[in-house]
């Protein structure tokens, strides 16, 4: 297994380096690759960080076994950038991989994302958009952001659903605004608005008691994408909240994720 830490995929004027880790499995590639994009609100976490009920699982190992190359990355946080920052940020780490596919041994035919909370809202919401809009300026313009397939773990698909919040709620600070006056920049940011029959397949799992992220999110999602033909397997976690808590294996969840890229990306190995 090669490991390539800190590599810089974008500078942005004003902000902190946007940069990756990158995880090759042993032996020859070009391997198919699963950009890992991590969650936290949008507000908080980095590409080194998982969630409790995860880091314990050797998450990027297992990946690598299967046989995927991992590429986890940062995006610019609330904090620091509102909406779509992120969004310009992951699309960024996606035209930048595949720029680069053939030095790092990767195959720019067999992407993937997978995210967790807001990581799996920014990932459906890149895949769903791709190359038709909200691309953004953000490091190497040129190229696609096209994926071929989502993992989606419990993210927000429609952000107008989740309430009117306060004024430090994750999605106020992302929008930089409440419910109802950021309506419209909520409806852009939700993935449910760019759903159409040319999706990439999508994987949802989701805790059907998530307290953070209604389960019903990654419903209305997959409904969505079903009513425009395409392919979204739900895989309802019963009795877990958000990032699983409560879930009586977390390590087959992980192993279910990668069946469904097994199929759809149909790996060399």
């Amino acid at each position: 297994m090669t490991e390539r830490a800190d590599l810089t995929f974008a500078e942005v004027l004003g902000f902190r380096p946007l940069r990756l880790d990158l995880y090759v499995p042993a032996g020859d590639g070009p391997w198919p690759l699963v950009v890992w994009v991590h969650g936290g609100a949008w507000r908080t976490g980095d590409r080194r960080t998982l969630p409790e009920t995860i880091a314990p699982l050797d998450f990027f190992g297992r990946v690598r076994r299967r046989g995927y190359a991992v590429a986890s990355v940062d995006y610019r946080l609330s904090g620091e950038a509102r909406f779509p920052a992120p969004l310009h940020d992951v699309k960024a780490a996606v035209r930048w991989l595949r720029a680069h596919a053939t030095d790092l041994g990767l195959d720019p035919d067999r992407f993937a994302l997978w995210g967790e909370s807001a990581g799996g809202h920014l990932a459906a919401l890149a895949a769903l958009t791709a190359d038709a809009t909200l691309s953004g300026d953000v490091g190497l313009t040129a190229g696609s952001s096209a994926v071929r397939a989502v993992v989606d773990w419990y993210g927000v698909a429609d952000l107008t659903a989740m309430g009117a919040g306060h004024p430090d709620s994750p999605v106020a600070q992302l929008l930089g605004g409440l419910l109802p006056e950021v309506r419209a920049l909520a409806t852009l940011a939700s993935p449910t608005e760019y759903a159409d029959a040319d999706a990439p397949p999508f994987l949802c799992v989701h805790g059907t008691e998530d307290q953070v992220v209604p389960y019903a999110q990654s419903e209305h999602l997959a409904a969505v994408l079903h009513a425009y033909g395409a392919r979204c397997d739900l895989h309802p976690v019963p009795g877990a909240g958000h990032v699983f808590h409560g879930a009586k294996d977390v390590a087959a969840l992980i192993e279910t994720s990668l069946d469904f890229l097994d199929e759809v990306l149909k790996p060399a190995r």
